[in-house]
């Protein structure tokens, strides 16, 4: 990355409170799963754990038509 961010394994919470600045809400969630939604996007799935690596957080990111650098900035680093 340019100015030498990287993503970095964080937690589930940390990852929530980042997508609702981005719009989405979690509307469910059944067994260790959170299933966040927002009007006209793609819905994102995330397990309830201490923490998600950095594969499957880039995957979610992706999924919600974020880059890196714009989920960095909407987790406040």
């Amino acid at each position: 990355m340019p100015n030498g961010r990287r993503l970095r394994s964080i937690s589930t919470e940390a990852a929530i409170r980042a997508f609702a600045r981005y719009g989405y809400v979690a509307r469910r969630s059944k067994g260790s799963h959170i299933r966040l939604v927002k009007q006209g996007a793609v819905g994102l799935t995330l397990p309830q754990r201490r923490e998600l690596g950095v594969g499957l957080l880039s995957d979610v990111i992706r999924k919600a038509g974020l880059t890196v650098e714009e989920f960095l900035e909407l987790l406040g680093e």
